[in-house]
Formats: C-alpha cells, structure tokens, sequence
C-alpha cells in the first residue's frame, strides 16, 4: 500500500508540473498589497497529497505569496499543527489576524474561496 500511494503520489507531482497554472501578472503596487496580506499566512501541507497541490495551483494561479510547510517532512510542522490547530489534517491554512488572533482553516475548497474573496478580491 505504501508503494502505491507512493507511486501514484509521484504522478500527481508529474502532472502538476506539466500542467503548471500560469500565475496572474499584476502592477509591483497592487501585487505589494497582495504579499502583505499574504505574509502572516502558511500553508501546511503534504507535497503530494491531491488536496495540497489543488491549494497550491490555486496560489500559483493568484500568484499569492504563502509560505509552504512540509508537515510530512518536518516535526515541528507536524507539532505545530497538533497541537495548535487541534489535528493533523492537510491542507491547513494558518491565518494570524491583526489582533493576534491565529485562524486554521482545513478544507481545500474553503482554503481556495478564502484566498480568492478575502486576498484577492479584497
């Protein structure tokens, strides 16, 4: 089963790669706004889970500025996650408001809304 998942982890990889989205071109001003808002945001996530790499299309394509970590690769990710996001769940975005406050957020297709209507269009 390891080897399976392996595999086929491989050839979503694969495929993301040659199929890469093209990212948004946009004025320094308007793209400066954009990794402001971005810059207390990470991403943790597996690279090659199908959910992860959905997320990640998503920013490139938005051309958005997250800092990615490796939860599958890293322990204090993996702890991290745990223990202040409640479980370890990919993909999970982790949003410090500007009160301090910290926001986790673990579906792809919220993830993705989030980024498009409060990053993008805001």
């Amino acid at each position: 089963m390891a080897f399976v998942r392996w595999f086929l982890g491989r050839i979503i990889l694969l495929l993301n790669f040659i199929f890469s989205p093209r990212s948004v071109k946009r004025p320094a001003d308007a793209q400066a706004k954009i990794d402001q808002r971005t810059q207390n945001m990470s991403l943790y996530q597996f690279e090659a889970c199908p959910f992860c790499v959905k997320v990640r299309r998503a920013m490139k394509r938005n051309a958005l500025n997250i800092e990615l970590r490796d939860v599958k690769n890293d322990n204090t990710h993996r702890t991290t996650l745990q223990n202040e996001g409640g479980r370890v769940k990919v993909p999970c975005l982790r949003i410090e408001k500007e009160d301090g406050s910290v926001q986790w957020m673990y579906e792809s297709k919220e993830i993705i809304a989030y980024l498009e209507n409060e990053v993008v269009a805001a």
